[in-house]
């Protein structure tokens, strides 16, 4: 799902030689390592045992890995939780108004599915497991949407951003009330890895679905830019008292516009320092012609 990170990384898995044989010991699939699950929703954690590559694979492995170049994955959030948690998670969430993002609201989704209240101890650490799943619910639903395709037609890339950014998070209006129990429990932190992950993952796809295609520093820029403004927007929300949340679209739209805005004064200002390191090399007129042709 973390499409372009995953992709990126590939590129630094290595071989290394052991002391021993003269075989060669290939370390896990940094794609698998990266897609596997990380939200201890299952009692036995997954491993990754050494494989082993023969000294004749090596080149072809390397090969088949720098002609792939980087590519956008698809993968479905919900897949990494076993169809019985799935089904008391999801059955939990409608607790979670009532009785908060808790083991009791867990219990009581359990026992609206008719499954034995003692599944809530498969889970290593309940509330969070239960606030990850409805985030990775949330992601999913907005890829659908963006695979639908409809609501982002004929719309400029930060209207598009402002527009998937407000989508995802009216996904949890109705718990507004016991969102800050829920940022509080993905501050944990035993629980900040995976909230990490899963926002990276969030912002990933709102940019590709905004037409993103960098694959230098920006990549990096762009996105700690869009995590900022999902995470001030998220707050605001959290105080906002405006029919349906305006104010709050409002301040979204606003950050979203001053983040393009900064974008353009980057650049202007890389060009400028290229132009110092280089001598200039030209008349300052020429200089500033090209800056305002940006």
């Amino acid at each position: 799902m973390y499409r372009t990170a995953a992709n990126r990384l590939l590129h630094i898995d290595s071989l290394i030689k052991s002391s021993g044989g003269g075989r060669l010991i290939r370390f896990p699939s940094l794609r698998t390592v990266i897609s596997s699950s990380q939200f201890s929703t299952t009692v036995d954690p997954q491993t990754f045992p050494n494989q082993t590559l023969n000294p004749s694979d090596s080149s072809t492995s390397s090969l088949s890995t720098a002609e792939d170049g980087p590519r956008h994955e698809k993968k479905n959030p919900r897949a990494e939780y076993e169809e019985e948690q799935a089904r008391v998670l999801q059955a939990s969430l409608r607790y979670v108004i009532r009785l908060g993002w808790s083991e009791e609201a867990m219990i009581a989704g359990a026992k609206e599915v008719g499954v034995s209240p003692s599944i809530v101890g498969s889970f290593l650490r309940k509330e969070a497991a239960l606030v990850e799943f409805f985030m990775d619910d949330c992601l999913q639903r907005l890829i659908d949407r963006i695979d639908a395709g409809e609501e982002l037609q004929h719309l400029i890339p930060s209207q598009r951003i402002s527009k998937l950014v407000r989508i995802r998070l009216e996904m949890q209006a109705s718990y507004i009330s016991k969102w800050p129990q829920a940022i509080s429990i993905q501050a944990h932190p035993f629980n900040v890895p995976t909230s990490f992950k899963q926002r990276a993952m969030l912002v990933d796809e709102i940019w590709h679905a905004a037409g993103d295609e960098a694959s230098d520093m920006d990549w990096y820029v762009k996105r700690t830019v869009l995590g900022g403004i999902y995470s001030t927007t998220e707050i605001y929300m959290l105080t906002d008292s405006s029919p349906e949340f305006r104010d709050t679209w409002l301040f979204l739209d606003d950050r979203v516009k001053d983040a393009f805005d900064l974008k353009k004064t980057i650049h202007e200002a890389k060009y400028l320092a290229e132009a110092v390191g280089a001598g200039m090399g030209s008349s300052l007129q020429g200089f500033v012609g090209r800056v305002l042709q940006r």
